[in-house]
């Protein structure tokens, strides 16, 4: 059967396919190929990375040695059946995406790539797709109603709609036996359950972080670090849940990108939780500024008050003369703030955020007399 065969109703007439134009950089983990310009030595295009809904990738052999190019859709060996999946990545880019994962296609048993997709696997892959929803706010129904503490956070049915995953969260351990009986004669496809976390939902679902940028869990990230509230308090960051939450409700993955810079410079800074004599008072510790190189003190242990900023060699010398029995008398070297780099010229640092915002009433009241007095006057030149 020819592909216009395949395209031809009962009646002869055309189906239109569905528009599956691939858009680079418009796809969650999506790649940019850097090395798109490399020559591919002997067998590197043997492997292909393939994506499926969402966040789910894998890497399948080409076995048929076809021309693929990113944004290709193929149709996969899976089990059982086959899956359609878009190709993500090849060539030279692909064999450092393998050695960063410890993947070795000589020692593992890959999957194959079977063709390049027709479009008729293209118009039932579109079908599977449409039935995503439904079945997924289906199931949730069916959960509640058998009373399992869990939640199914989204559904992927494969290409040749013969089975279906289904993605849950749930604090416990579940028992589904029931519940995947119960899918099974609802929908009559084979049901494989899987759990996800809060991050790796989030990350499926997408969306706007706080930053005003789409989140990074739907972009770029794929291994999923453990956060703490370790990484804030070395970033001098505010330990309010609210502002350190994401999407997810977890900690904001962020917020690990630069606690290594954060952890390097802190390892040469002299220890915060020592008190500095002088020689007519105490200097007490209240927060430093890593990037600046600055300590902050106070005359009072409990209050913040007389806040002094000391460049952190000063701190260290200070240290040094106290473990010798000798108190400096200032905290700096004169009165000034030498060694202390200069605020930032920023005009609008202190400025209010109303600063242009007029009262209504103010202009009311101004505007009313000037109303009257001309009322007044209209009246006279008319009589």
């Amino acid at each position: 059967m020819t592909e216009n065969e395949e395209l031809s109703g009962r009646n002869g007439e055309e189906i239109n396919l569905p528009d599956v134009t691939y858009r680079p950089g418009l796809n969650k983990l999506d790649s940019f190929n850097w090395l798109r310009d490399t020559a591919c030595a002997p067998g590197e295009n043997d492997v292909v990375e393939i994506r499926f809904k969402n966040t789910r990738k894998g890497f399948y052999r080409n076995v048929n040695s076809l021309r693929l190019e990113i944004g290709d859709i193929v149709a996969v060996e899976a089990s059982p059946g086959h899956d359609i999946g878009r190709v993500s990545m090849t060539g030279p880019l692909l064999n450092e995406q393998m050695k960063r994962l410890k993947v070795c296609p000589a020692a593992e048993e890959l999957k194959k790539v079977y063709r390049k997709a027709k479009p008729a696997d293209i118009l039932k892959w579109e079908d599977a797709r449409k039935l995503d929803v439904p079945t997924m706010l289906r199931s949730r129904e069916i959960a509640e109603e058998l009373k399992l503490n869990m939640k199914i956070g989204d559904v992927e049915y494969q290409g040749d709609l013969t089975k279906a995953i289904f993605y849950y969260i749930a604090d416990e351990r579940v028992d589904f036996r029931q519940l995947i009986k119960v899918l099974a004669d609802e929908f009559r496809v084979r049901i494989e359950m899987r759990q996800i976390g809060a991050r790796q939902e989030a990350g499926r679902i997408g969306g706007i972080g706080s930053c005003g940028r789409e989140l990074c869990c739907s972009t770029h990230i794929s291994n999923f670090i453990s956060v703490t509230t370790t990484h804030a308090k070395y970033q001098e960051l505010s330990l309010n849940p609210q502002k350190l939450a994401g999407q997810c409700s977890k900690l904001k993955c962020c917020l690990n990108f630069e606690f290594d810079c954060y952890v390097d410079a802190q390892r040469s800074f002299p220890p915060r939780d020592i008190a500095l004599e002088l020689s007519d008072s105490k200097a007490y510790f209240v927060k430093m500024e890593v990037h600046k190189s600055l300590y902050w003190y106070s005359s009072d242990p409990n209050v913040q008050v007389n806040l002094t900023p000391v460049p952190v060699e000063r701190v260290r010398e200070i240290q040094a003369m106290n473990r010798k029995g000798k108190k400096p008398e200032r905290l700096l070297h004169s009165e000034g703030r030498e060694g202390v780099p200069e605020p930032s010229g920023d005009l609008l640092l202190n400025s209010s955020l109303t600063r242009f915002d007029q009262p209504e009433n103010k202009n009311q009241q101004q505007r009313h007399p000037r109303k009257r007095k001309n009322r007044r006057f209209n009246d006279k030149r008319n009589k």
